[in-house]
């Protein structure tokens, strides 16, 4: 394939492109604004604090510090926000092809690469700040470490050249269950470290039925995505099998964790209902139900 290689500043003007730019042009306070902010997906932001705040009320078996929350919460919306700009930065040429993403800050040139780099840059050292002074060294230690696997494995590495890209990469979005763990408690423990395999195990049904909705886009640019180089019929195959790995796992949550009977009933029928969805996408799988 031809994107072994490619460098994200590469782009290629997209059809269109003359027009984005002359928008670009016109674009007021509140355009360049809404630009940056897009530059930190906020919809990944809000699944990855869906992961860290549950997990820290687990860890404190009540109510932790609303200090404590808060100051988790901001230091990692910095750090997701950061990895979600230098993805957008290096991923640029292709996105101004796709047409997911092609109305993105900086296919449509609203914002700079480098001022988004910038931007970027300082997110990740206020978040590293924010979490180190009040939170802990630990929590944020794991921040880093799950930013720079987001940025340089999974966007610079494995995401043009594998269709094991997002299996790998979804590594980097297991980090919250840790650092909301570790924010508690200082440590890490058998149960954060059960909670990370359940969100890897997670994140392949999810984002494979999204590539299935939009395969030609990651084919027109060349990204391996499994939906591009496997039938239909096979993703909705490993689909399933991520999913039945993915409820067996969280069901080991019970006895290691000692929760009440209330958490494996519930995680055992949202498993079920996840289940399914996945086997209906399998049955027909051109026509996914996901779309998140």
């Amino acid at each position: 394939m031809s994107h072994v290689g490619q460098s994200a500043s590469a782009a290629v003007p997209s059809e269109g492109h003359d027009e984005a730019t002359d928008a670009g042009a016109q674009t007021s306070f509140k355009d360049v604004v809404a630009a940056y902010v897009g530059l930190t997906k906020p919809r990944v932001i809000e699944l990855l604090l869906l992961t860290t705040v549950p997990v820290m009320f687990f860890a404190e078996r009540g109510i932790p510090a609303l200090g404590l929350v808060a100051a988790t919460v901001f230091g990692g919306a910095l750090s997701a926000g950061s990895a979600s700009a230098y993805n957008c930065v290096y991923d640029r040429d292709i996105d101004e092809q796709m047409r997911r993403t092609r109305r993105r800050a900086l296919p449509r040139h609203i914002v700079t690469a480098r001022s988004a780099l910038v931007f970027a840059t300082v997110l990740m050292v206020l978040s590293t700040v924010v979490l180190a002074l009040w939170v802990n060294l630990l929590s944020a230690g794991l921040s880093v470490l799950a930013n720079a696997f987001y940025v340089f494995v999974y966007t610079m590495i494995l995401k043009r050249r594998t269709t094991q890209n997002i299996v790998w990469g979804g590594l980097a979005g297991c980090f919250p269950a840790l650092i909301g763990w570790t924010a508690v408690t200082g440590e890490l423990a058998r149960t954060p470290v059960i909670l990370f395999p359940v969100v890897f195990f997670w994140t392949p049904p999810h984002t494979r039925a999204l590539a299935l909705r939009y395969r030609e886009d990651y084919a027109n640019v060349d990204v391996p995505m499994l939906p591009v180089v496997r039938p239909a019929a096979e993703v909705g195959r490993q689909i399933v099998l991520y999913t039945y790995v993915m409820v067996a796992t969280s069901l080991l949550l019970w006895p290691i964790a000692d929760t009440s009977l209330f958490y494996p009933v519930a995680a055992a029928v949202l498993g079920v209902v996840f289940l399914v969805e996945a086997h209906r996408m399998w049955r027909a799988p051109r026509s996914p139900t996901s779309s998140a």
